[in-house]
């Protein structure tokens, strides 16, 4: 009795192909989430557009816009490497659902790294819709795009970082709550909406917040047209391997 053939070979897909299926299912659950998408888009958007438009903070000399710009680009990334990432992992460690994952043949490095880059393609879609608003509101951005690029990169890992940290250690109920005020005092706290400078002697504590690293990072390059802030570029560093390290240290499937 011969042995049949089998087209296609029976067995896993290559693991780029698994993690390009994996950051496909990612984003579109993420986009469909009407909460995720509240706090990813629409909070970020009409911050901005608010605070450009009417006299509420005092942003300095210039336009508010110029000021309040790189602020919510910030804030849209750890609104979507750290809030969003942190609760939507958490309750997916709840009810089982990277348990079952880590059974399957995608790896579990595969699999955060299939969460990264979903993280990655919804901040393309978070910065574009912004600029876009920031340049009707007559925004003049300065500085250069890697600079930019490359400070957008160091905070998502950061945040990716302790975004995870917190969704594998703390039960989700927990994390919903944590995630949910940490953005909120970051964004009150974190030089996004309020200049550092008005929280005297705590603003430069407050300073090595990685929202504040990056959020100033952005500021000096896109407003004052600095080359490369290097200052808030190692804080950014540090948090992402502290985050990262903890985060693969003690992080639990179950």
């Amino acid at each position: 009795m011969s042995t049949g053939t089998y087209a296609p070979k029976p067995g896993a897909a290559p693991v780029g192909r698994m993690i390009a299926a994996q950051t496909a299912l990612e984003t579109r659950m993420l986009l469909r989430n009407g909460e995720q998408l509240l706090l990813t888009v629409i909070i970020p958007s009409l911050l901005l557009v608010l605070f450009s438009t009417v006299d509420v903070v005092d942003t300095g000399t210039g336009r508010a816009v110029d000021f309040l710009a790189p602020g919510v680009l910030a804030l849209a990334v750890m609104s979507t490497a750290f809030t969003g990432q942190a609760i939507a992992t958490g309750f997916e460690r709840r009810y089982g659902v990277l348990k079952r994952l880590g059974a399957s043949p995608l790896p579990r490095w595969a699999l955060m790294t299939a969460k990264t880059l979903s993280v990655l393609v919804t901040e393309v879609l978070q910065v574009a819709l912004l600029t876009a608003i920031a340049l009707a509101l007559g925004w003049s951005p300065q500085g250069g795009a890697p600079s930019v690029l490359l400070l957008l990169v160091l905070g998502t890992a950061a945040f990716s970082g302790l975004g995870l940290l917190m969704a594998g250690t703390l039960k989700a109920e927990a994390t919903l709550a944590a995630a949910n005020l940490v953005f909120l005092l970051l964004l009150v706290g974190g030089g996004v909406i309020v200049p550092l400078e008005k929280f005297g002697a705590a603003g430069d504590v407050l300073a090595l917040l990685p929202i504040s690293a990056l959020s100033d990072g952005l500021r000096d390059v896109l407003q004052n047209g600095a080359s490369m802030p290097w200052g808030d570029a190692l804080i950014l560093a540090v948090w992402a391997v502290l985050g990262l390290g903890a985060a693969a240290r003690f992080f639990r499937w179950e």
